[in-house]
């Protein structure tokens, strides 16, 4: 259970290996330093911030963002140091707050690998403050321990450094701010310094507060980071082994040599310092390399580099369509100006007058313009390095990593739904992967029913293509757990998905034939009632070894079609328990329908649609992000036409089943 800190209160840590997780509602900068049992810094080398951001079982972000990670490994810290203090500080750019008192308060929470929190901390009644210690890690008569801090300082990371006894702390936290305004890990590079006349690139930067962030993804965040952005929920985050097939040594930019290869997960060694971005030419921005960001694997900094994407476009368009709103805004307020002014009905002063006024929105939009331009490139730039690089997980069906897929040994930390975009990047190509965590949190939905994006498509058509992505969201599931730990179910009253399922019956990979009448649908749904059941109950009775021996521990995916046909009031209410319950042990919901199918049922089945994450069989605007207001358009992970990627990947995960006796 999670330990929710006050001020003060410690809290004993069982593992070593921690991720610390912070949560802001704008950009702020993250770092953390080490100090001896009297709580003094030694000097610059045990201090961690963007522009050095390893130390010996440490390491934090290289930009601001909403969201960070922070990885912390206790068993590398040095024996001299007591304590590792968590900062965190405001950035000191133009239009960017001055006082945590301004803004949300942070959050904070340690959390395990596997990304269960250990404990949390808000941290309140901040006012003046500019830079915080959140809290601390600390050894006491050999065990580590967590306290909640959220000591402020109005002067700034300078004060806060000072405190913590670091002789030049002001010429540090001064290399702290440049690093961060430099942008040295991002790969969206900085737009150039404004002048008084570029109105519109300042107007952008006061809308580019708020990152966007994942956790269903999505944060979602990226986000923040961002996440993400844990996906949308984005934001957001879980972990995993990528296969060696999917990576490549290239050039980059033509000279410097990239290795994409998984460096070794050598417990308990701090993590190996993530790639940093190549400096590019005077005045243009970095090379973008894959991996360019904090984790113990490859394949989490994959991840949060998708999710820092993620947040860099969400947070680039904002600031273009809030310049665009101010220039908007401006023109009006001339031309009413213009209209009221008697003067400007003598001659042509009030034709001369509104002229003008359009010539200076045009070109207030032609440079907020050019900003998104610049960040769109870059980004568009960076994609193209990181999709060749993603494991399977988190990669399209089309790329190249599936054809030399191999079941893995582990469960990777997340899994690819589709694709984001927004209107102003479609016409660039730039799709950023929708990746959740895993295990999965929230079961699915995919909406058989038209859309406004897509009202033209028949409805027969549609579920057709609903049952497909269903379908290919199941094959991808048993393609990226280890053979044995997945196991699909379905229920087809109707038997009217035959064809969509059968290269899932054809290879064998189900848990049994799809369920068909009423009897079919009472059967499985009491089963896996009963599992769930049962594995609450030893979960909670401290009898994990008392299961069953015949009880399959693997994680369960239901896919349901044609709800409600062939369901009475029984079933969907096991079906309604196995939304709520389920995920929690293992049993997760996959369902294709239209909702107004089930409109006789009325309120009773909103908890249902509500609990479950809604996706479209077609491109659809529907996934909102709360951080700054967009509305993505989703894309479903489609097989490329003609392609037997998907036989071929199932054939394999069958093979895998059989050498285990499965």
């Amino acid at each position: 259970m999670t330990a929710e800190l006050v001020r003060g209160q410690n809290h004993p840590l069982t593992q070593n290996r921690l991720e610390i997780r912070v949560s802001a509602g704008v950009p702020i900068v993250a770092g953390a330093t080490l100090s001896d049992d009297q709580g003094k810094v030694h000097g610059r080398d045990w201090v961690a911030h963007p522009g050095a951001p390893a130390l010996p079982g440490l390491e934090v972000p290289r930009q601001a963002a909403a969201d960070h990670r922070l990885a912390v490994d206790l068993d590398a810290v040095p024996e001299a140091a007591h304590r590792v203090s968590v900062l965190l500080a405001l950035p000191t750019g133009p239009g960017d707050p001055d006082r945590f008192g301004a803004v949300a308060a942070p959050f904070v929470a340690v959390t395990g690998l596997d990304g269960s929190e250990v404990a949390s901390y808000t941290i309140t009644d901040l006012d003046a403050e500019s830079a915080v210690v959140a809290l601390e890690l600390y050894r006491r008569q050999g065990a580590w321990k967590v306290r909640a801090v959220g000591q402020g300082y109005a002067g700034g990371l300078g004060a806060l450094l000072t405190d913590q006894g670091l002789p030049d702390a002001g010429a540090l936290a001064g290399e702290i701010g440049e690093a961060v305004a430099r942008g040295l890990a991002r790969t969206v590079a900085p737009p150039p310094p404004r002048t008084a006349a570029s109105g519109a690139s300042a107007m952008a930067d006061t809308g580019a507060g708020a990152s966007a962030a994942g956790g269903a993804m999505p944060s979602t965040t990226p986000p923040r980071p961002r996440q993400p952005q844990s996906p949308p929920e984005p934001r957001p985050t879980h972990e995993p082994q990528p296969q060696p097939q999917g990576h490549a040594s290239g050039q980059t930019g033509g000279t410097n040599p990239v290795n994409y290869t998984h460096p070794g997960r050598q417990a308990p060694a701090p993590p190996a310092p993530a790639p940093t971005a190549s400096p590019g030419a005077p005045g243009q921005p970095a090379v973008p390399v894959a991996g360019d960001a904090t984790g113990w694997s490859m394949d989490e900094r994959l991840y949060n580099q998708v999710w820092g994407m993620f947040e860099d476009l969400a947070r680039c368009v904002a600031a273009y369509r809030s310049a665009v709103d101010f220039a908007d805004s401006r023109m009006e307020q001339e031309l009413d100006k213009a209209l009221t002014d008697p003067r400007s009905r003598i001659g042509g002063q009030g034709e001369a007058a509104r002229e003008a006024a359009r010539t200076k929105h045009g070109r207030l939009v032609d440079q907020a313009r050019e900003a998104l331009d610049r960040d769109l490139a870059q980004l568009v730039a960076e994609s193209a390095v990181v999709e060749p690089a993603l494991p399977p997980a988190y990669a399209g069906w089309d790329n190249p990593v599936w054809h030399a897929y191999r079941s893995p040994m582990e469960i990777p930390m997340a899994l690819r739904l589709g694709d984001l975009q927004l209107p102003e990047s479609r016409g660039l190509g730039l799709r950023i992967p929708m990746l959740v965590r895993l295990p999965l949190e929230r079961g699915m939905w995919i909406d058989s029913g038209r859309s406004g994006a897509d009202a033209l498509t028949e409805s027969d058509e549609l579920r057709r293509r609903a049952m497909r992505s269903a379908v290919e969201h199941a094959a991808r599931l048993l393609a990226v757990y280890p053979a044995g730990e997945f196991a699909v179910h379905v229920i087809d009253p109707a038997g009217s998905a035959a064809g969509a399922l059968a290269p899932l019956v054809r290879t064998g990979v189900l848990a049994g034939p799809p369920a068909a009448g009423v009897a079919g649908v009472s059967e499985v749904l009491a089963r896996l009632v009963q599992r769930v059941d049962l594995v609450q109950m030893a979960v909670r009775g401290g009898a994990a070894d008392a299961l069953p021996p015949d009880l399959d521990t693997a994680e369960q995916l239901l896919i349901v079609n044609d709800f409600p046909h062939g369901f009475d009031d029984r079933a969907v209410t096991r079906l309604r328990y196995l939304a709520d319950e389920g995920p929690a042990v293992g049993v997760h919901l996959l369902m294709v329908a239209d909702r107004e199918d089930a409109a006789e049922y009325g309120p009773v089945l909103d908890p249902l649609w509500r609990a479950l994450l809604r996706l479209t069989p077609v491109p659809d605007d529907h996934l909102a992000d709360p951080w700054v207001g967009h509305a993505w358009t989703y894309e479903p992970p489609n097989v490329p036409p003609g392609s037997r990627i998907l036989e071929q990947v199932l054939e394999e995960v069958a093979r895998a089943r059989r050498e285990q006796g499965i």
